[in-house]
C-alpha cells in the first residue's frame, strides 16, 4: 500500500512542476536616470487618455499589419496611463514661465513593434491657468524610434519617445510665443 501511495505523491509533485508558468517581468517607462531634473514651474498633469486596447498592465506588441499580442509574461508596473503619468511628471518642467500651466494628454497610438520601433501618437493641450487671461494651445507631437527585438529594447524605445514628448511640452511651455514646438 505505500508503494502506490508514493508513486501518487511522486506524480503529483510532477504536475505540479510542469504547471509552474514563467515569471514575470515588470518594466516601467521611468528611466533609471531621468532628465536633467526639473528647473522652473512644474507642469501640472490635467489628465491622460489611451487607446483602451493597449491600457493595461500587460505589454501589447503589434503583430502583422491587424494583429496584436498581449503579453502574459512582460507587464508594465501599472497601467500604461498612469505608467505615462509617473515618467512625465518626472520630466515636465516650465523652464522660467512664472504663470502656471497644465497640460492634457490623449494618446492617439502607442505602437510596440519588435525589431522596428516604438511609436507614440500624441493630441496634447497646454493651458495657461492665469486667471485674467487664460489661454490655451492644442498640439500633436508623433514620435517614432527604431527598437531592436526584446522587450527591453521596445520599453528602452518608449522611454525615449515619453522623453522627447516631455521636451516638447517643455519647449512649448517655456516659449514666449507659447506656440507648438516645430517638428525635429
Amino acid at each position: 500500500m505505500a508503494v502506490p501511495l508514493k508513486i501518487t505523491v511522486l506524480a503529483a509533485c510532477l504536475l505540479l512542476g510542469a504547471c509552474r508558468s514563467d515569471p514575470i517581468s515588470f518594466h516601467t517607462l521611468t528611466p533609471v536616470q531621468p532628465g536633467a531634473g526639473r528647473s522652473g514651474a512644474e507642469i501640472a498633469i490635467e489628465g491622460i487618455t489611451v487607446p483602451p486596447q493597449v491600457d493595461r498592465a500587460q505589454i501589447v506588441i503589434r503583430q502583422g499589419n491587424s494583429g496584436v499580442a498581449i503579453l502574459e509574461t512582460d507587464w508594465w508596473a501599472a497601467t500604461l496611463a498612469d505608467e505615462l503619468r509617473g515618467a512625465l511628471n518626472e520630466q515636465l518642467s516650465a523652464g522660467v514661465r512664472q504663470q502656471p500651466v497644465s497640460v492634457r494628454i490623449d494618446v492617439q497610438r502607442f505602437d510596440s513593434i519588435p525589431g522596428q520601433y516604438a511609436l507614440i501618437d500624441v493630441k496634447w493641450r497646454l493651458r495657461q491657468r492665469a486667471e485674467a487671461n487664460p489661454s490655451t494651445l492644442t498640439c500633436r507631437t508623433l514620435i517614432q524610434t527604431p527598437s531592436g527585438t526584446s522587450i527591453e529594447d521596445l520599453v528602452g524605445a518608449q522611454q525615449s519617445n515619453v522623453k522627447r514628448l516631455a521636451a516638447a511640452i517643455n519647449q512649448a511651455a517655456a516659449s514666449e510665443a507659447f506656440s507648438c514646438p516645430t517638428a525635429s
